[in-house]
């Protein structure tokens, strides 16, 4: 099992002029429990399934299994994950030794940007690009199996304090 170590960002500059390359994703949640969470991710013409678990307090690191499964068999497992799905284009963008996906929403999270960041380990120290807004990593809320439930284009109705944390 591996373990994920990321940092996640708003998005608040420029940055298209830097990806190298992007995929379109489509992905649903099976199950959406903090402690567990299934994921079914259709990416270009490609299926996975991804179990991920509880994160730490810092919200940066948590167990992450992911296996590539037929793209027919996502597709249908697709169809058992909650509404809505979500639609999003990742761009990739290097970074220093760092790649840096950036996530664009579409559908019914429209609107969001977010970044994430990988890092080898929780102390290592990067420079962010200038691009980068808000650290979000321990915001629950930005989780993509939380605005799955709780789609972005909904909190301009609410404050964003009231949308439920995962």
């Amino acid at each position: 099992m591996n373990i994920e170590i990321e940092r996640k960002f708003l998005v608040t500059g420029a940055y298209k002029h830097l990806v190298v390359k992007k995929f379109e994703i489509k992905q649903g949640y099976i199950s959406t429990d903090k402690e567990r969470v299934v994921r079914i991710r259709l990416k270009n013409k490609m299926g996975f399934i991804t179990i991920k678990g509880l994160s730490d307090n810092s919200g940066m690191a948590r167990m992450e299994w992911e296996k590539e499964i037929p793209y027919n068999e996502a597709l249908g497992l697709l169809e058992l994950c909650h509404k809505p799905i979500i639609e999003k284009v990742r761009y990739i963008v290097e970074h220093g030794k760092h790649i840096v996906e950036v996530d664009e929403f579409f559908g019914e999270n429209t609107g969001l940007t977010l970044a994430e960041i990988e890092l080898s380990d929780m102390n290592e120290k990067i420079v962010l690009p200038q691009w980068l807004g808000k650290e979000v990593t321990n915001d629950s809320r930005y989780y993509n199996s939380n605005i799955s439930k709780h789609p972005y284009t909904d909190w301009a109705n609410e404050e964003i304090e009231n949308i439920p944390l995962n």
